[in-house]
């Protein structure tokens, strides 16, 4: 899916008040987001998505010494790491309104134009119709995890959203137009937001990466002190949430290794010595050195050097057409759109 580079919000430091519908004046808008893309940590450290834009019909799991985490698909599937961008831009919303220092709920009303402007999507009626397939999944994707969230442990199931729904209005000549979508975030989040504080900002370029680049940035930024970690590349594939076996992992993070793209971190696989007495099964039964992932932080002037870099990259193969604007979007925000959407082959069965 080609995407664009995420529209440039304004830091003036103004609250951020927000925005009235002007026909129906049912509810406020929450939407537009200025500033950053936010993400809470545990979201953000942990595979709680599947890794592919296609459906992903069977369970996920993962389990360490401390953290459990079960996802059951809905009929649509498992939400999937593109789903989650919807996710982010409500837990931005959200972190926006308690930086202004005003009062939150758990319903986010906003506009599909500007969720698409901040995350590069394309405005194409093909865009529109996997928002509605998307916030099903969220909807009916259920997550069970043991991991806290302000201060309070749960014990069954729930999904991202408890609530999703688009709000449409009529032309004359009878069409359905898109006025606003309205979401109800899960307790879950809703608590870690608003009570545990531990939501980090995400780099502008994330949007632009593939499955498997946007969880090593997530799980980089969410797990590096200081100038950066390392982690054995069986573990690491599990915390990412890859599916296919550890060869094909390796092979896909040589070639995100020798790409160089990944926002403000560097990846490095590293050779050690193996055991003498230890068979690598996955390469059947020849001895191979075991691999670990070094991941390190790019100095600042190198990072934005990457980020500029893959900025060019997109907007090389991004379509350019002129903006449109309905009455419920936001003036000036209208972000490039395309009647038709050339699809990224590999972004597809990422896992």
């Amino acid at each position: 899916m080609t995407r664009t580079p995420p529209v440039k919000r304004p830091k003036d430091g103004k609250p951020i008040l927000p925005s009235r519908i002007p026909q129906g004046d049912l509810f406020l808008l929450d939407s537009p987001l200025y500033g950053e893309i936010r993400g809470e940590r545990s979201l953000m450290a942990f595979p709680f998505f599947a890794l592919s834009k296609n459906a992903w019909m069977k369970p996920l799991s993962y389990q360490t010494d401390t953290v459990t985490i079960e996802v059951r698909p809905s009929a649509g599937g498992v939400a999937t790491i593109y789903d989650k961008e919807i996710v982010l831009y409500i837990a931005s919303l959200m972190a926006a309104k308690l930086e202004a220092g005003d009062d939150v709920a758990q319903d986010f009303v906003f506009t599909a134009h500007d969720l698409f402007s901040v995350t590069g999507s394309n405005h194409s009626a093909r865009s529109y119709g996997r928002l509605s397939e998307a916030l099903e999944r969220l909807q009916g994707t259920q997550i069970k995890t043991n991991i806290e969230a302000g201060g309070e442990g749960e014990e069954g199931f729930f999904s991202w959203l408890s609530e999703a729904k688009l709000h449409y209005t009529k032309t004359r000549a009878g069409e359905r137009r898109l006025k606003a979508v309205k979401v109800r975030l899960c307790d879950w989040l809703f608590r870690a937001i608003l009570l545990d504080r531990h939501v980090l900002d995400y780099a502008a370029t994330y949007f632009q990466l593939g499955p498997i680049e946007r969880r090593i940035y997530e799980v980089a930024r969410s797990t590096a002190e200081g100038d950066g970690f390392e982690i054995d590349l069986a573990t690491f594939r599990l915390q990412i949430g890859y599916q296919n076996p550890l060869a094909n992992f390796r092979a896909a993070l040589r070639q995100i290794v020798a790409a160089d793209t990944i926002p403000d971190y560097r990846l490095e696989l590293v050779e050690t010595l193996a055991d003498p007495d230890a068979i690598d099964t996955v390469r059947r039964g020849r001895r191979t050195n075991p691999v670990r992932v070094v991941i390190t932080r790019r100095p600042a002037q190198l990072t934005d050097g990457v980020s500029s870099s893959l900025s060019r990259m997109v907007l090389s193969t991004a379509e350019a057409s002129a903006p449109t604007q309905t009455a419920s979007q936001s003036p000036m925000r209208a972000a490039p759109q395309s009647s038709d959407e050339s699809e990224n082959p590999d972004s597809d069965d990422a896992i």
